[in-house]
């Protein structure tokens, strides 16, 4: 199994993909140098399978690769930097 993500900006997605097929987004909305994940979604053929923290993991990655911070009002990517705390700088 290959995760990998990929960052639509036209539909302000962090898009998922395993083995090519859509399998969760992180949709986010950029204002300035901040970036606000709203809502996260894996679907249910990928849960329990890692590619809700792959997809935040890259996505926080990437925010931080541009020099942005980051509102979480997702909880699922709220929880996640929680549980990463390497990444908690990235909060506004």
């Amino acid at each position: 199994m290959t995760t990998t993500v990929a960052n639509d900006p036209a539909s302000g997605r962090y898009i998922a993909y395993v083995d090519g097929e859509p399998a969760g987004f992180a949709e986010y909305a950029h204002e300035g140098d901040v970036v606000t994940f709203t809502h996260t979604v894996v679907e249910d053929a990928f849960e329990g399978q890692g590619v809700g923290g792959v997809l935040a993991r890259h996505a926080l990655d990437d925010v931080r690769g541009r020099g942005q911070r980051v509102v979480a009002r997702c909880p699922f990517i709220a929880g996640w930097i929680e549980r990463n705390p390497d990444y908690a700088d990235l909060l506004v």
